[in-house]
Protein backbone atom coordinates (compact mmCIF):
# COMPACT_ATOMS: atom_id res chain seq x y z
CA UNK A 1 0.00 0.00 0.00
CA UNK A 2 2.76 2.46 0.58
CA UNK A 3 4.47 1.81 -2.35
CA UNK A 4 1.21 2.35 -4.33
CA UNK A 5 0.86 5.71 -2.64
CA UNK A 6 4.57 6.68 -3.02
CA UNK A 7 3.72 5.92 -6.85
CA UNK A 8 0.63 7.88 -6.87
CA UNK A 9 2.65 10.78 -5.05
CA UNK A 10 5.48 10.75 -7.15
CA UNK A 11 3.42 10.67 -10.80
CA UNK A 12 1.56 13.80 -9.01
CA UNK A 13 4.59 15.52 -8.40
CA UNK A 14 5.91 14.87 -12.04
CA UNK A 15 2.32 15.88 -13.90
CA UNK A 16 2.09 18.95 -12.01
CA UNK A 17 5.96 19.73 -12.71
CA UNK A 18 5.59 18.89 -16.60
CA UNK A 19 2.32 20.88 -16.75
CA UNK A 20 4.62 24.11 -14.85
CA UNK A 21 7.42 23.82 -17.56
CA UNK A 22 5.57 23.10 -20.47
CA UNK A 23 3.00 26.01 -20.72
CA UNK A 24 4.13 28.86 -23.10
CA UNK A 25 6.03 31.56 -20.86
CA UNK A 26 3.72 35.11 -21.42
CA UNK A 27 6.31 37.99 -22.64
CA UNK A 28 5.27 41.42 -21.38
CA UNK A 29 5.05 42.95 -24.56
CA UNK A 30 3.53 40.49 -26.67
CA UNK A 31 0.98 41.08 -29.90
CA UNK A 32 -1.13 38.22 -28.85
CA UNK A 33 -4.90 40.21 -28.23
CA UNK A 34 -6.99 43.23 -29.72
CA UNK A 35 -5.78 46.58 -31.06
CA UNK A 36 -7.57 49.37 -32.64
CA UNK A 37 -5.63 51.96 -34.62
CA UNK A 38 -5.75 54.87 -32.61
CA UNK A 39 -3.66 57.36 -35.83
CA UNK A 40 -1.31 57.25 -38.40
CA UNK A 41 2.14 59.16 -39.06
CA UNK A 42 3.77 59.97 -42.29
CA UNK A 43 7.64 60.25 -42.15
CA UNK A 44 9.95 62.42 -43.58
CA UNK A 45 14.21 62.59 -43.12
CA UNK A 46 13.94 64.77 -40.14
CA UNK A 47 11.11 62.05 -38.44
CA UNK A 48 7.28 61.94 -38.09
CA UNK A 49 6.09 64.68 -40.74
CA UNK A 50 2.39 64.55 -39.85
CA UNK A 51 -0.24 62.65 -37.69
CA UNK A 52 -3.23 61.39 -39.70
CA UNK A 53 -6.06 60.96 -36.31
CA UNK A 54 -9.17 58.93 -36.85
CA UNK A 55 -12.24 60.58 -38.54
CA UNK A 56 -15.63 60.66 -38.98
CA UNK A 57 -16.35 57.08 -37.30
CA UNK A 58 -13.48 55.60 -38.55
CA UNK A 59 -12.38 52.22 -37.24
CA UNK A 60 -9.86 49.87 -37.76
CA UNK A 61 -9.67 46.74 -35.12
CA UNK A 62 -6.74 43.82 -35.36
CA UNK A 63 -6.69 40.90 -33.34
CA UNK A 64 -3.75 38.41 -32.79
CA UNK A 65 -3.98 35.37 -31.49
CA UNK A 66 -1.53 31.63 -32.01
CA UNK A 67 -0.21 32.70 -35.34
CA UNK A 68 -2.73 34.07 -36.66
CA UNK A 69 -4.26 38.08 -37.48
CA UNK A 70 -7.44 39.32 -38.49
CA UNK A 71 -8.42 42.63 -38.96
CA UNK A 72 -11.03 45.00 -40.35
CA UNK A 73 -11.70 48.74 -40.83
CA UNK A 74 -14.81 50.65 -40.89
CA UNK A 75 -15.40 53.54 -42.77
CA UNK A 76 -18.07 55.71 -43.40
CA UNK A 77 -16.54 58.12 -45.99
CA UNK A 78 -15.87 54.90 -47.81
CA UNK A 79 -18.47 52.14 -48.81
CA UNK A 80 -16.34 49.28 -49.54
CA UNK A 81 -15.86 46.81 -47.23
CA UNK A 82 -12.18 46.08 -45.98
CA UNK A 83 -10.96 43.32 -43.70
CA UNK A 84 -8.51 40.81 -43.90
CA UNK A 85 -7.21 37.07 -42.72
CA UNK A 86 -4.34 35.35 -42.79
CA UNK A 87 -0.62 34.06 -40.24
CA UNK A 88 1.78 36.82 -38.42
CA UNK A 89 5.33 36.25 -37.23
CA UNK A 90 7.01 39.13 -35.36
CA UNK A 91 10.57 39.00 -33.49
CA UNK A 92 11.49 41.89 -31.48
CA UNK A 93 11.92 44.74 -34.00
CA UNK A 94 10.01 43.05 -36.92
CA UNK A 95 6.35 42.09 -37.52
CA UNK A 96 5.19 39.97 -40.97
CA UNK A 97 1.97 39.13 -41.58
CA UNK A 98 1.03 36.89 -44.85
CA UNK A 99 -2.82 37.46 -46.06
CA UNK A 100 -4.75 34.41 -47.09
CA UNK A 101 -8.45 35.90 -47.93
CA UNK A 102 -10.12 38.98 -47.16
CA UNK A 103 -12.98 41.38 -48.70
CA UNK A 104 -13.51 42.04 -52.30
CA UNK A 105 -11.53 45.13 -52.19
CA UNK A 106 -8.70 43.71 -50.20
CA UNK A 107 -8.33 40.56 -52.43
CA UNK A 108 -7.00 43.04 -54.81
CA UNK A 109 -4.67 43.94 -52.93
CA UNK A 110 -3.51 40.44 -51.77
CA UNK A 111 -3.21 39.54 -55.38
CA UNK A 112 -0.30 41.58 -56.07
CA UNK A 113 1.24 41.40 -52.22
CA UNK A 114 0.84 38.58 -50.24
CA UNK A 115 3.28 39.60 -47.18
CA UNK A 116 3.22 42.91 -45.63
CA UNK A 117 6.35 43.49 -43.85
CA UNK A 118 6.85 45.98 -40.97
CA UNK A 119 9.44 47.64 -38.55
CA UNK A 120 7.66 46.37 -35.05
CA UNK A 121 8.00 48.90 -31.76
CA UNK A 122 6.21 47.20 -29.26
CA UNK A 123 5.16 48.01 -26.12
CA UNK A 124 2.70 46.54 -22.78
CA UNK A 125 -0.64 48.94 -24.34
CA UNK A 126 0.84 50.29 -27.55
CA UNK A 127 2.51 48.94 -31.43
CA UNK A 128 3.49 51.17 -34.18
CA UNK A 129 3.57 48.91 -37.36
CA UNK A 130 6.09 50.89 -39.81
CA UNK A 131 6.39 51.22 -43.21
CA UNK A 132 9.71 51.35 -44.52
CA UNK A 133 10.89 51.68 -48.45
CA UNK A 134 13.43 50.29 -50.40
CA UNK A 135 16.15 52.19 -48.24
CA UNK A 136 15.37 51.19 -45.12
CA UNK A 137 13.91 54.65 -44.94
CA UNK A 138 10.36 54.77 -42.88
CA UNK A 139 7.45 56.42 -44.81
CA UNK A 140 4.41 55.56 -43.03
CA UNK A 141 3.13 54.09 -39.45
CA UNK A 142 0.06 52.91 -37.99
CA UNK A 143 -0.03 52.95 -34.17
CA UNK A 144 -2.77 51.06 -32.56
CA UNK A 145 -3.81 51.10 -28.79
CA UNK A 146 -4.75 47.56 -27.00
CA UNK A 147 -8.30 47.50 -26.35
CA UNK A 148 -8.51 43.98 -24.12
Amino acid sequence: MKKIAGLVLLMLVIVSTTALTSSKPQTENSLEGTWELINRFNYDEQGVSDTIPNTNGYRQVKIYSKGKVMWTRYSPDDPAEWFGFGSYTNTQNELEERLEYGSDAMMKVIDTVQVFKFELVLDKDTYSQITLDDEGHRTFSENYRRID
